[in-house]
């Protein structure tokens, strides 16, 4: 499968976006293996407050985590097209989405850079990986590892690779709950967080 035959996979799996209740529970588990921490703000339990941080979510599709944020100078990169709603929602919550490839960005001096479930589905996880670290001084991701290669997903990606590609050492847990389940990679790294 080509990457723009995978993209397009994606881009259907999303349909409406109308749904995505799914996806979000698991985002929450992303969220917490990552670090995020959560507090109630008298409507919801799943709030997060990023301290007035300049974040990146890579990948973020139409419902990016920083959608539960609060204090937050956002910025989404996803190469997939959404309806048009999607993206009023984000203009309406004052983070920018920008449609790109993650092998293709050159954005730099970010607080903190998110990225889940991402780099099976990209042209070049390597690449990526390059381009987090020089976007950020703070790395959190979250990616399933030794899941094998199927539609949509371009890459088999293993802990040995991620370790190397992100300069340090993961945590590796098989996790099961709702929806996500496989062998999950996941950890806090240390960008280069470059100026640009």
């Amino acid at each position: 499968m080509s990457w723009n035959d995978a993209t397009k996979w994606e881009k259907d799996w999303w349909g409406t976006c109308q749904n995505t209740y799914g996806e979000e529970t698991k985002q929450l588990l992303y969220a917490q293996k990552m670090g995020l921490k959560f507090f109630h703000d008298g409507k919801s339990p799943f709030c997060m407050d990023m301290e007035g941080r300049k974040v990146l979510d890579v990948g973020g599709g139409p419902v990016s985590l920083l959608l539960k944020c609060t204090n937050v100078v956002g910025t989404v990169v996803d190469p997939c097209s959404y309806p048009s709603w999607v993206y009023a929602r984000y203009k309406v919550a004052g983070i920018t989405l920008v449609k790109m490839k993650a092998e293709e960005m050159e954005l730099y001096r970010y607080d903190l850079v998110l990225m889940y479930n991402v780099l099976q589905h990209v042209k070049e996880p390597k690449k990526v990986i390059e381009n987090i670290l020089n976007a950020g001084k703070e790395i959190r991701i979250f990616e399933w590892i030794d899941a094998g290669i199927s539609d949509g997903h371009l890459h088999n990606l293993t802990e040995e690779n991620l370790d190397r590609w992100l300069g340090g050492e993961g945590k590796v847990q098989f996790v099961d709950e709702h929806t996500a389940v496989g062998k999950a990679y996941f950890g806090i790294f240390v960008g280069r967080g470059q100026d640009g």
